[in-house]
């Protein structure tokens, strides 16, 4: 790896060889060092040792490296970082070589103005997404990848397609293809490849051709034969588009191809959070010049999600895992490290962008979110404390012994908490024959009434699918027209259903599964969102709220949240805003830092 800057320790005045064991005292906490000149060095208020002791973490470099040469070399893609620990010590002398300040300068994100919008973008895109353009432009010009971590709803798909877009324009410019003419150059213009959840295929192929008439598209699909002949044809194409899923499947027509792709994008990279799954491994496979990320929510339940999409975009820039989790994940999440938090935010800034509707979309409505409580009726409250009780004598012994037990009857545990959760939505959703009804349903189906009444078209969210059987009954007998969409949708239904829903007045309720339509879809008809139970991750509840709140919004949307009163659901709302309190400026947003379950909150949950 190229080094692109040499610091000389000599500039701080200290002998290389005691580097050593003056970061052992500062490790320490030692206040003061004896040096052998017989001078002390304060180590809490030295701004050299600091910034010694974060290049070393922060980079990986040995301290024998320094014994041996008194430098410390900086390899390319740890330029921003040290431009901000170099902030520190604006008091010291370092001198910087013309291509670190170029580097620096280009991947400032407010200064990348001399880079031109793609002439077929240039009146598409709004102010913010030409800026991302650039960004990701200049990320590309030095083969970093990058993670495009913008709200929901604010053009992720048309950025990245407009940076292909540039490189198909460039490429034809350049000569290397002449219309109506064999190509000049032996060398083929590479394709890009696009991985997303298998909803959004063909939305990514629609975007294309809606925005960019140049780009030829093609979705893997179809048997694993028709699959294997479109990879073998990928070439013919500028953008090829597969789903996590199918990616796994063909990973080694792939690697069997061993072709370079220019682009390679993980959409709702997410799906990437686990490093250890099928799809994390097989997309790390996969040659590309440059990888970037799509996620308006980099940061869902830990910082390993973060660590696992930076092992796509940048193979080990974040170190290993095991030295990620010792020196970040650990002291962030277990002591509230703040220390740690600056190094890690230092070392990832650079290379995640994140705005916010409020941010750049002045003219978007507003968004108000209510918190509507009930309680329950008095079978359904019996049917509860009968359960909680059953549940705290079956796991609050267990959950005391250790920590291994506490893992081993996690199954146990979400058991309990799902049969709760379900009493509270409704109880007939696990036990036949209930007849009591739920208090939650009275409420959610008085808010339909009213807001159908005053004209205001509504998505309904649950992490339950069963509950909307027991819902649309409701409706049926209101005669109020409805859509539903889960994970059993097809994928090609989707899209009609969602078009049809914006166009149809007479379609009034749209319910959607969380999980399967908390993505990818467009939904800016309605103006009123009800989340009928609450999920553990807030993230989650964001991004389905934002099927509404995005652009092409005409009106203030109003955000319906059911809870039901002392019962687990407010103690999931309240870990809710807790988790959201450990974001601190991660990622300079409100994004959700929604750690897992810790043993405690188990234990509150059940109190």
């Amino acid at each position: 790896m190229v080094g692109l800057l040499t610091i000389n320790l000599s500039d701080f005045n200290i002998n290389p060889e005691e580097i050593r064991y003056i970061l052992e005292n500062y490790e320490q906490k030692k206040k003061y060092y004896r040096l052998k000149t017989g001078e002390f060095i304060d180590l809490e208020k030295s701004r050299e040792i600091k910034f010694i002791e974060s290049l070393i973490t922060g980079m990986e470099i040995k301290t024998s490296q320094i014994e041996e040469t008194g430098e410390i070399t900086v390899p390319v893609y740890r330029a921003m970082y040290l431009n901000e620990l170099l902030k520190q010590i604006k008091g010291t002398q370092i001198k910087k070589n013309k291509e670190f300040k170029d580097l620096v300068e280009k991947l400032d994100k407010e200064n990348v103005e001399e880079i031109e919008i793609p002439k077929s973008m240039e009146n598409t895109l709004r102010f913010y997404q030409k800026t991302g353009f650039k960004w990701l432009k200049v990320l590309d010009n030095y083969k970093f990848g990058g993670i495009l971590a913008d709200d929901m709803g604010l053009g992720k798909t048309i950025q990245i397609l407009s940076l292909i877009m540039d490189y198909v324009e460039n490429y034809e410019e350049s000569g290397e293809i002449i219309e109506g003419q064999e190509q000049i150059l032996p060398t083929r213009r590479k394709s890009s490849l696009v991985i997303c959840p298998s909803s959004l295929t063909l939305n990514w192929q629609n975007e294309a051709r809606k925005f960019t008439s140049k780009l030829k598209t093609t979705v893997i699909r179809g048997n694993a034969e028709e699959r294997k002949r479109q990879i073998e044809k990928l070439e013919d194409y500028d953008v090829v588009i597969t789903s996590y899923d199918l990616l796994k499947r063909d990973i080694d027509v792939y690697k069997e191809k061993d072709y370079t792709f220019r682009y390679v994008i993980a959409d709702e990279a997410q799906y990437l959070k686990n490093s250890t799954t099928q799809n994390a491994k097989s997309i790390k496979e996969i040659k590309a010049d440059t990888r970037y990320a799509l996620t308006g929510t980099p940061i869902e339940n830990s910082l390993s999600e973060l660590w696992s999409i930076f092992d796509f975009i940048m193979p080990g820039y974040l170190f290993s895992y095991r030295r990620f989790k010792n020196t970040f994940e650990a002291p962030i999440v277990k002591d509230q490290d703040e220390k740690a938090m600056e190094k890690l935010k230092a070392l990832i800034q650079p290379f995640v962008l994140r705005r916010t509707k409020e941010e750049v979309l002045k003219e978007l409505p507003e968004k108000s979110v209510t918190i509507l409580t009930s309680e329950m009726k008095e079978d359904q409250e019996q049917l509860y404390l009968s359960y909680l009780a059953q549940a705290k004598q079956e796991i609050a012994e267990e959950l005391k012994i250790d920590k291994t037990t506490f893992k081993n009857n996690q199954i146990k545990i979400l058991a309990a908490l799902t049969r709760l959760r379900q009493i509270c939505c409704h109880p007939s959703l696990f036990i036949k024959d209930y007849e009591d009804g739920s208090s939650k349903l009275d409420q959610c189906m008085e808010l339909i009434t009213d807001a159908t009444d005053g004209g205001h078209k509504i998505l309904l969210f649950s992490s339950y699918t069963s509950m909307f059987e027991i819902i649309e009954k409701e409706l049926e007998e209101r005669k109020i027209k409805y859509f539903k969409l889960t994970g059993s949708t097809k994928v090609d239904e989707r899209m009609e259903i969602v078009d049809e829903f914006n166009e149809n007045k007479d379609v009034k309720v749209f319910l959607i599964s969380l999980k399967a339509g908390g993505t990818g879809l467009n939904l800016t008809g309605a103006d009123v969102v009800i989340h009928y139970d609450p999920w553990w991750n807030l993230s989650a509840e964001n991004q389905a709220t934002d099927r509404a709140y995005r652009i092409g919004q005409q009106n203030n949307v109003q955000v319906y949240k059911l809870i039901t009163k002392n019962t687990i659901e407010e103690k999931i709302y309240e870990i809710q805003k807790r988790k959201a309190e450990l974001i601190d400026n991660m990622l300079d947003t409100q994004t959700v830092f929604a750690n897992k379950l810790t043993k405690e909150d188990i234990l509150s949950l059940f109190n």
